[in-house]
C-alpha cells in the first residue's frame, strides 16, 4: 500500500524516479546537517518507497538501473512465497510464507526504526577503531535507535553500558541463541564497557507450563552458555529476576515508576494481550524495561540515571523497548538506543526461527559432531535443484538455502563466503558441498565453546551473578 492512495495506482516508473528524488533528499539533508528527525523522516519514506519498488516489479530498489517496461509483477492472487502476506514478528511468535524469510525493510517501515547503512557501520569501525563485526558487514545486525546519539556521546569521552538477556525455558540452548551474545561480547570488547544480563526466568514461569524451580535452574545452566562466550567477569553482571527482584529497592522501584505509567490498553495494543492473561503477564513488560536505566544497577552505576545505555537485540523484542523509549523521558531518563538482528532460521527453513521446544528445528550447543552432521544433512533446507544435472544446469539459490544462511553468521572470511554463494549460484557447488562446509564449520565452534562451558564452575557462575562493583569508572 502506497502513500498516494487518492492519486491512482502509480508505475514503476514513477515510483522509481520518487525514489532518485528521496534518495538526493535524503543526501542533502546529511550534508546540511539537518536536524535528525527530519532526517530521520525523510529515511523512512525511502523506505517505504523502496518496499513499494520492490513489490511491484519484484526487484530491489538499485540507483542508475531504471525498470524495463515489462517489470511490473503481474496480480495472479497471493504470492507463492508470501510476498504481499504480513510477516508475523512479536515476542513470541515468528512467521512468515516467504522461504527468504522475513521481509526486514517492510518490518522496519513497519516498526518505525532505522536501518543499519553502510555510513553507520562505517561510522563505528571509526569511532571504535575495530574492523566492524562481520553481523554488521552482512546485514545481520539490520536496524537500529538512536545508535547515532550513542557514538556522539562516546566521542565526547561520555561512555554506555549494554544490556541484553535470554529468556530460559530450557536447559539446553541452540546455535541461534549464541548470535546476540556473540555481538554483543564484540561491543563489550570494542568499548570497553559494562554489561547487564537479565535471565528472565520469572517471565517464562508466567508463559510456559514450568515450576518456578525449572525456571531458576534453567537460568542458572543458560547463564554457564553465556558465561562461555568469553565476558569479561569484571565488567559482566548476569542477573536472574526471581533472585535480583528481591534483593533490589533502586531496580523494583523503576519496575513500579514504569508499571504507573503505562495502561492496560496500551500493553493490549503493544502485546496482544486479552482479558483472560494473567496480570503476571501484563505488569511483566515493566521488569524488562528497568535495566534500560542505570539507577537500576546502584552497586555499577551508583545513583546515576543519566547513563545511556545499549541494547543489542534481536527485533522481536523491540516492542519491550518501544513501550520503554515512550516512558523513559515521562520518568526523567534517557531512552535506550538499539541494535537489532534478523532470526535465526530453523533447519527446515526460514519461514520461522529455531525453537528450543523442537530437537529437529536445531543444532543445540550439547549436539555431539555426529549429531550436527546428521541434522544438517537430513533437515537443512536446500535451495539446490532435485538433480545433479540440474544444479549443474541452473545452479543454486543461496538466498533461500539454510546451510549458506547459516554461513553467513559463523564463516568469518567475507571472500571465501562470497566465493561460496557465487559456485552455488553457478552450479559449481553442490547442496552436499555446502552442506559439507556448514558441518566442518559448525563442528569445531561447538566443539570449543562445550570445552569452554566445562570450566565453568559453580563458583564461576555465582561470581557473575553476585551484585558487585564492576571494573569500570564513569
Amino acid at each position: 500500500m502506497t502513500d498516494c492512495q487518492g492519486e491512482g495506482a502509480k508505475s514503476p516508473m514513477e515510483i522509481y524516479e520518487n525514489l532518485t528524488d528521496q534518495g538526493e533528499k535524503v543526501r542533502s539533508l546529511k550534508t546540511a546537517n539537518a536536524e535528525k528527525a527530519e532526517i530521520n523522516t525523510a529515511v523512512q519514506l525511502l523506505l517505504k518507497l523502496k518496499v513499494d519498488y520492490k513489490q511491484m516489479t519484484g526487484q530491489d530498489y538499485k540507483a542508475g538501473c531504471p525498470p524495463s517496461q515489462n517489470s511490473v509483477v503481474p496480480d495472479n492472487g497471493p504470492a507463492a512465497d508470501g510476498a504481499d502476506d504480513d510477516d508475523t514478528v512479536d515476542p513470541w511468535n515468528v512467521s512468515t510464507t516467504s522461504a527468504k524469510g522475513v521481509d526486514y525493510d517492510k518490518l522496519i517501515v513497519r516498526f518505525g526504526s532505522n536501518k543499519i547503512e553502510k555510513e553507520l557501520v562505517d561510522r563505528i569501525e571509526k569511532v571504535s577503531g575495530q574492523k566492524a563485526h562481520r553481523f554488521l558487514r552482512r546485514g545481520i545486525f539490520f536496524s537500529h535507535r538512536d545508535m547515532h546519539q550513542v557514538l556522539d556521546a562516546y566521542e565526547k569521552h561520555k561512555s554506555f553500558y549494554l544490556y541484553t538477556g535470554r529468556g530460559p525455558s530450557s536447559e539446553a540452548m541452540h546455535v541461534g541463541h549464541l548470535i546476540p551474545f556473540i555481538f554483543t561480547k564484540w561491543l563489550q570488547d570494542v568499548f570497553d564497557i559494562p554489561l547487564v544480563i537479565q535471565m528472565t526466568d520469572d517471565e517464562k514461569y508466567l508463559w510456559k507450563d514450568l515450576t518456578l524451580e525449572d525456571c531458576h535452574h534453567f537460568a542458572v545452566e543458560n547463564a554457564k552458555d553465556i558465561i562461555a562466550c568469553g565476558f569479561d567477569v569484571n565488567k559482566t553482571f548476569i542477573f536472574s529476576d526471581l533472585d535480583y527482584m528481591g534483593s533490589s529497592p533502586e531496580f523494583y522501584r523503576n519496575v513500579v515508576k514504569i508499571q504507573k505509567h503505562v495502561t492496560f490498553n496500551q500493553v493490549k495494543g503493544i502485546f496482544g494481550f486479552t482479558d483472560s492473561d494473567c496480570i503476571g503477564k501484563i505488569s511483566f513488560p515493566a521488569i524488562q524495561a528497568a535495566p534500560s536505566f542505570s539507577n537500576s544497577f546502584p552497586q555499577i552505576f551508583g545513583s546515576r540515571q543519566d547513563i545511556p545505555c545499549l541494547i543489542p537485540c534481536a527485533i522481536d523484542q523491540d516492542p519491550y523497548f518501544r513501550m520503554t523509549r515512550d516512558v523513559a523521558p515521562r520518568i526523567g531518563y534517557p531512552k535506550p538506543a538499539l541494535l537489532h538482528s534478523t532470526f535465526f532460521p530453523a533447519l527446515q527453513g526460514a519461514q520461522t526461527k529455531m525453537s528450543a521446544s523442537d530437537a529437529n528445528s536445531s543444532i543445540f550447543l550439547t549436539d555431539t559432531p555426529k549429531q550436527i552432521k546428521n541434522k544438517i544433512n537430513k533437515h537443512a533446507f536446500s535451495g539446490g535443484k532435485d538433480t545433479v544435472e540440474e544444479h549443474r544446469q541452473y545452479g543454486g539459490n543461496p538466498d533461500i538455502d539454510v546451510s549458506f544462511m547459516y554461513l553467513t553468521f559463523f564463516l568469518e572470511d567475507d571472500e571465501q563466503l562470497e566465493k561460496i554463494r557465487q559456485d552455488y549460484t553457478s552450479g559449481a557447488l553442490l547442496t552436499g558441498e555446502l552442506k559439507k562446509i556448514l558441518t566442518e564449520t559448525l563442528q569445531p565452534m561447538i566443539a570449543e565453546h562445550q570445552e569452554r562451558r566445562k570450566q565453568v564452575t559453580e563458583e564461576t557462575v555465582k561470581l557473575f551473578m553476585t551484585p558487585r562493583p564492576l571494573n569500570f569508572n564513569f
